[in-house]
């Protein structure tokens, strides 16, 4: 039987030190009535919930997108072609049966996207669990065994075996951390509200929680520490145990596991507001349960912040194994474990940059690659997939999230287009 730990909870957030409105959650009769269905599907019951909504494939839309891929620069021996069009696609978890790819968003929809035919392109889009009502449900990931669980801005639930239930409007669904636990909600903000997560080698649930100021004050501090914002967190898999595994995280949105060895590797996106060319991002490697990775006496690299520049740093920070160009915005990040790209690329780590909102000359908006070696060290971060930003500086599509299928491409997700690429190797 699952079951939740019930962990207390509240978030309120600032940026760049101006406070920030608390995003009003789902109150009242529409709160009830989802809690209700998802009480029932808790006790697979049904919830009389028949319609889905949809999402039309092909068109001039399809057609506009597909020409916008024409400009895509890829390694020699790749091509690039569209493979849903999925509105506001953010974070995406691959099904272990390579049925159905899960597809989060920054609003209040998961979609079902599904290649019934196997001709490589979805046939069909459609909302997951429409009679649940989901709040910024970001970040979905699975278990080897195929539990789907989607991690909410101030929830956790899974879903067992949701390949087989998505195709029927209810779908069994727990909680595994009710609404309003995950984080405390005296610090629930809109800004870095997007969970990310994935199941560990250890088989324990990991998530990513980033806090909601551009530098937080000092005041702050102990909060954090203790509930794990700033950081990411691990428990097991009903909820219990919950700990702070990783700290002085300022707002990782992608993290993955390294098939070779277990080890926690995790983009963070740097501070806003100290100039063009710096921090610098950062992809990171865990090696142990407790690490400290320097925020916010450090606001990206080993560039320290101007409001923690007068104080002592812990000894023990670790420094990212990689430095990206200031303010990409580095996302997510898959390992590479298939057969069908070049050698090279095997055991590498692909990585999205979703692009700078605020730098002077726009910079970003492609898809990164990072060699890994057997001891964990790391080659030259190259561009892997880029054009999404024009000459102009206009961006024609924002990657989010790179996810492998079960051939062995690789798909990207962009939240401005509201579409997912597939990019496979053809020799």
């Amino acid at each position: 039987m699952l079951s939740s730990r019930k962990t207390g909870a509240a978030l309120g957030g600032l940026l760049l030190g101006a406070t920030l409105a608390a995003t009003p959650l789902v109150s009242g009769p529409a709160a009830a009535q989802s809690q209700s269905n998802l009480d029932k599907l808790s006790k697979f019951q049904t919830t009389g919930v028949t319609e889905f909504k949809t999402v039309e494939q092909g068109g001039d839309r399809a057609a506009a997108i597909a020409r916008t891929l024409e400009r895509i620069s890829l390694p020699d021996g790749f091509s690039i072609e569209l493979y849903a069009i999925v509105p506001d696609a953010r974070h995406m978890a691959v099904g272990p049966q390579g049925i159905v790819t899960f597809v989060g968003t920054r609003k209040t929809d998961v979609w079902a996207v599904t290649d019934r035919d196997k001709d490589r392109t979805a046939d069909e889009v459609k909302r997951f669990a429409p009679s649940i009502d989901f709040t910024i449900p970001n970040g979905p990931c699975f278990s080897k065994d195929g539990f789907l669980y989607i991690a909410e801005q101030n929830r956790v639930l899974v879903y067992p075996a949701a390949e087989f239930f998505y195709e029927s409007p209810d779908v069994a669904a727990f909680e595994v951390v009710p609404e309003g636990e995950l984080i405390p909600a005296s610090e629930v903000s809109y800004n870095h509200t997007a969970r990310v997560c994935r199941i560990g080698p250890d088989g324990k649930l990991y998530i990513s929680l980033g806090q909601p100021y551009n530098v937080p004050p000092a005041d702050k501090m102990d909060l954090y520490d203790r509930t794990g914002i700033g950081g990411i967190i691990r428990m097991n898999t009903d909820g219990t145990g919950r700990e702070v595994y990783t700290r002085g995280v300022r707002n990782s949105v992608g993290m993955d596991f390294d098939p070779a060895t277990g080890e926690l590797w995790f983009t963070d996106n740097q501070v806003d507001g100290m100039g063009d060319d710096i921090p610098p991002g950062e992809i990171n490697r865990q090696t142990e349960a407790g690490q400290n990775f320097g925020f916010p006496w450090y606001g990206g690299g080993h560039t320290r912040t101007n409001e923690y520049k007068g104080e002592e740093p812990p000894a023990d920070i670790v420094f990212p194994v990689v430095e990206t160009v200031a303010h990409a915005a580095d996302l997510g990040m898959t390992f590479y474990d298939r057969a069908m790209f070049p050698a090279k690329y095997r055991g590498g780590i692909f990585s999205a940059q979703h692009g700078s909102w605020n730098r002077t000359t726009p910079i970003g908006a492609r898809v990164m690659f990072t060699p890994v070696n057997d001891d964990g060290s790391v080659g030259t971060t190259v561009p892997f997939a880029e054009g999404w930003l024009n000459e102009n500086g206009e961006y024609l599509g924002r990657p989010v999230d790179v996810a492998v299928l079960p051939d062995g491409s690789l798909l990207v997700s962009d939240d401005l287009v509201g579409a997912l690429y597939r990019i496979s190797y053809g020799g």
